[in-house]
């Protein structure tokens, strides 16, 4: 089946572009794939997020963003794509269930996953103690332990914003050095907020009835197990953007985010559109995936409008050129 606009993804992102595409009749198609609202679904409470003061969960905030898309005029199918293929255009969607789709523009609004220890404990507590976000859960440990799991740039930079909210900020990492540039491990260990656990490595997400308690870790020097009190943990060990169906067909940065050109949400290829986490290194809130995601629906809108013109134009010199040559004939 063939679509003006096909959107990969229903995150933040993915439904604010269905949103506007939506209202400007162009119907979008949207494949919400195997986590559908992305990353929010598994956040108890949003408070950052503007309009609503009183806050909001996650899963309720996405469901109001597919409700609004559908209103629209957007059309959403569960399934999952394993393949794209932008030889040519139209360029063709492969499903996991074996469909096929094509499409005049696509936007890719995949996101990115967090990395996980796999270690006892974590999956179960995500939203109830244990967090990928510092800057969207730190709130909700105002005077509380709080433990940031990661050596790099990024475990410094959470670990001190989270001293804003937390009584302490131990750092967990399972080297006794770390990766992170030098200046910003000199102005965490300048922080009298921020402790260190460094050469352990986490064990066990430990929790009772109301949430995380600590956490187990071994002590890579002595060889004994120890147990971390903390009311929250937070894990900094990297996201990795959900780009393995494109087979690298677009350009990536050397972290595997999507490149696009400054200023839009244009890739490499015209036509296709890449908003939310899955190009956004930095910043990965709700609210700019969301403002990404009107920026790829505005940069799609306007090239099929082009595109359709274009097709006009030359459907109208074949038929002139064809009328031209019956009056020879005759």
């Amino acid at each position: 089946m063939h679509h003006k606009a096909i959107i990969i993804g229903t995150g933040p992102a993915g439904l604010t572009a269905a949103i506007y595409l939506a209202r400007a009749n162009i119907s979008p198609l949207v494949i919400e794939g195997i986590q559908p609202g992305g990353q929010l679904t598994t956040t108890t409470e949003v408070d950052n997020f503007p309009g609503f003061p009183d806050g909001i969960t996650g899963p309720e905030l996405m469901d109001n963003m597919r409700k609004q898309a559908l209103r629209f005029g957007a059309t959403i199918q569960s399934g999952r794509v394993t393949e794209v293929d932008f030889s040519k255009r139209p360029f063709t969607v492969f499903l996991e269930d074996g469909g096929r789709l094509t499409a005049d523009s696509l936007i890719i609004s995949t996101g990115a996953t967090a990395k996980k220890l796999g270690i006892p404990g974590e999956a179960e507590n995500i939203g109830k103690g244990v967090s990928t976000c510092a800057t969207c859960d730190g709130f909700f440990f105002r005077n509380k332990k709080i433990i940031v799991i990661g050596g790099g740039d990024t475990a410094m930079e959470e670990a001190q914003f989270l001293t804003r909210f937390a009584s302490e900020v131990r750092v967990v990492h399972r080297r006794d050095d770390l990766k992170a540039s030098k200046i910003m491990q000199d102005h965490a260990r300048a922080n009298n907020k921020v402790a260190w656990s460094l050469n352990r490595t986490p064990l066990e997400v430990v929790a009772g009835p109301m949430g995380v308690t600590g956490l187990k870790v071994h002590n890579n020097a002595t060889g004994e197990e120890e147990l971390l009190e903390a009311d929250g943990i937070f894990l900094a060990i990297g996201h990795t953007p959900n780009t393995g169906f494109l087979g690298g067909q677009l350009p990536t940065d050397e972290l595997g985010y999507l490149q696009v050109i400054p200023g839009t949400s244009q890739t490499s290829i015209p036509g296709v559109f890449a908003c939310g986490d899955v190009q956004d290194r930095i910043y990965r809130q709700a609210i700019t995936s969301a403002g990404s995601g009107c920026m790829a629906a505005l940069d799609a809108e306007r090239f099929i409008s082009e595109h359709a013109s274009q097709e006009q134009e030359q459907e109208q010199e074949q038929e002139l050129e064809l009328q031209g040559g019956m009056s020879y004939v005759r």
